[in-house]
């Protein structure tokens, strides 16, 4: 018990070691305006650097990986039918399912499931 707590003091010591040394070697200074630019020639801009994005976009985007995520989790529900107990199978089924159902709902009383406003 005893190694087992001096090698785990030993290791927090080496890895705080290790990333203090990396904070004082990654120093860099940010006094030179080039390199501060998001152009790697060195010019300044002749519009905004930014493009306009679509916050609804994204969060539709979200919306697809959640849902798609929650797919890949069924999928496995369905290959162990025949091997688990069928009781204890539907209940979590179940679940799951009102659990996906339920946030389709909050979205959809949200309106993000509308592209256009």
């Amino acid at each position: 018990m005893i190694l087992l707590m001096f090698l785990s003091i030993i290791i927090i010591i080496i890895s705080n070691i290790i990333m203090i040394l990396s904070m004082i070697l990654s120093k860099k200074s940010f006094k030179d305006r080039e390199k501060c630019s998001p152009f790697e020639c060195g010019f300044d801009p002749k519009s905004s650097a930014r493009a306009p994005f679509s916050l609804h976009f994204f969060l539709i985007t979200v919306i697809f990986l959640i849902f798609d995520v929650e797919i890949a989790l069924i999928f496995p529900m369905i290959y162990t039918f025949k091997m688990v107990n069928l009781i204890i199978w539907s209940k979590t089924i179940f679940f799951f399912l009102i659990f996906l159902l339920i946030g389709v709902y909050h979205e959809w009383n949200q309106n993000m499931l509308n592209w256009t406003n």
